[in-house]
């Protein structure tokens, strides 16, 4: 593994983990990069036979000490790339952490709006809403859409946790929950990530708050999601339970 970076000047960055996007970074990186709010940010990239990795470095030049990347050797996991750009933020000393997709389906004028409660103090986490006051997702199937707002509600049911869209990967985190959360502990991929660091960070008395967005499906490129990932995240929900009444979260 492998890390290019300058001294930056932000306190925030944002972290995004890439395979086979070579297209979508080269659009999605100058509109993160341009924000008024002026963010860093680190790709994360498995190997990705499409160049990804190379479009990275031709951008660095444009942004010095702002775009960083990390190449891994293979095609590791969403989970564990996130946590690698969660420890190579707070290494670095970053206040504000945040988490987004390479597809474009996050619009990265929306970082900004969850960027501002954790900046004014009134939340840990703030998470990016598909279901927050409705369904506000444009291009999905409705197979789709079934399964990500029925994953939401089981797991609610199961964990009671107060949060509408808990396998949202768009979201902020101030640094001391990612401090207070033993990263070395999380195995969790795909949407089973995303619902395990919420229920980790509600379970320590972090203040979670969740902003409305509109989620566009992916142009360029194919999705990640299989049935493992699925799987995964439907038994997980039991296990972090479990773990929580016995005392061994």
């Amino acid at each position: 593994m492998t890390a290019t970076r300058t001294s930056g000047h932000s306190d925030t960055l944002v972290v995004i983990p890439t395979y086979n996007e070579a297209q979508n970074v080269e659009r999605l990186l100058p509109r993160v990069l341009e924000l008024p709010c002026r963010v860093s940010v680190l790709i994360v990239d498995d190997a990705s036979p499409d160049g990804t990795a190379e479009r990275v470095r031709m951008l660095q030049d444009r942004y010095p000490g702002r775009l960083f990347l990390i190449e891994r050797t293979g095609k590791l996991g969403l989970g564990s790339a996130y946590l690698a750009g969660f420890r190579f933020g707070l290494e670095r000393g970053y206040t504000y952490l945040a988490e987004m997709d390479a597809d474009l389906s996050h619009n990265p004028d929306d970082l900004p709006r969850l960027l501002e409660p954790l900046r004014r103090d009134e939340a840990d986490l703030v998470i990016g809403s598909r279901y927050i006051g409705g369904v506000r997702i444009i291009n999905w199937p409705l197979s789709r859409l079934i399964l990500s707002y029925s994953a939401s509600l089981y797991t609610r049911l199961i964990t009671c946790i107060p949060v509408y869209d808990v396998t949202s990967g768009f979201k902020c985190y101030h640094r001391r929950v990612l401090e207070a959360i033993d990263l070395d502990r999380i195995r969790s991929n795909g949407y089973s990530f995303q619902i395990e660091m919420k229920y980790r960070a509600w379970r320590k008395g972090f203040r979670l708050l969740e902003v409305p967005i509109i989620f566009t499906d992916r142009q360029e490129g194919s999705s990640k999601m299989n049935k493992a990932i699925v799987w995964e995240a439907a038994w997980k929900v039991w296990e972090l339970r479990l773990r929580d009444l016995l005392g061994l979260l």
